[in-house]
């Protein structure tokens, strides 16, 4: 893909399908991920859920190539990500990915984050990477904070920020894990409707999220995770409403009913 070519500040024009199938992945002899299969059309949100030590994180890290696996086959688009020939870099520049943890360069202004790999990786002028920048901060409503240090914003605005740096360089597949999960309750929404304006303007985007309103409400399908493989899954509101699998349902009712004591198993 010709990142350049794309309009800034917009989503892919392309957006990416993702297929996996049969992906292993261990760390010495703990199995995290046990032979998952999964896809993902162009343009579709699909939400991973599932108690922590699921695997989510590490599937979707696999998507990236931050994680090797053992076996099994990742495609993004056309590419196939597994293959051992593969341009890694060049499958990076088509997937944004943000992280628990903003993971901004704390000596650059916010604007600088903004640029430094789009000039660099994408080879764009410096004139175009800030405009670009200026255009996804405005996206984020951060436009008047590109002079400011990281250290200067809250989290939530952190966090927008890593957003907006991800979407500078024109994905085709946007990947979130936990994007939520170190911020102040008060700052979760902000982030979350900028999720949802993503979703609504067509791009693939594949979450790790405990957010399960926003699982029901913009995901188009939701996958429950557990023990490294997929207990469950399918559309959004039925998963999430009405799950069949009795450990979906004991993950869902300990979720939305945190002081709820469990019944003891017969």
């Amino acid at each position: 893909m010709n990142n350049t070519a794309s309009v800034p500040g917009a989503t892919a024009s392309h957006p990416a399908s993702v297929s996996i199938d049969g992906l292993h992945k261990s760390y010495g002899s703990l199995d995290v991920l046990k032979g998952i299969s999964l896809e993902v059309g162009p343009g579709e949100v699909v939400c991973l859920i599932g108690p922590s030590g699921s695997g989510k994180s590490t599937l979707l890290r696999c998507v990236n190539l931050l994680e090797t696996p053992q076996q099994g086959v990742i495609r993004i688009g056309d590419v196939e990500v597994t293959d051992p020939e593969v341009d890694i870099d060049a499958v990076r520049r088509r997937v944004g990915m943000v992280f628990q943890q903003f993971n901004l360069f704390p000596n650059m202004s916010v604007l600088g984050n903004l640029t430094v790999a789009q000039r660099k990786v994408l080879g764009r002028s410096e004139a175009e990477a800030r405009k670009t920048a200026m255009l996804n901060l405005e996206r984020v409503g951060l436009a008047e904070k590109a002079e400011n240090a990281p250290a200067q914003l809250s989290g939530g605005q952190q966090q927008r920020v890593a957003i907006a740096r991800a979407l500078s360089m024109d994905p085709e597949l946007m990947l979130f894990d936990e994007p939520t999960s170190a911020l102040d309750p008060e700052t979760v929404g902000d982030v979350l409707a900028i999720m949802r304006d993503l979703a609504k303007e067509g791009m693939t985007m594949l979450v790790v999220t405990h957010e399960m309103a926003f699982a029901r409400d913009v995901a188009d399908r939701v996958v429950f995770m557990d023990g490294g493989v997929v207990v469950e899954e399918g559309p959004a509101r039925e998963v999430v409403g009405a799950p069949q699998h009795k450990r979906t349902q004991a993950f869902l009712s300990r979720v939305l009913n945190p002081t709820q004591v469990d019944a003891p198993e017969d």
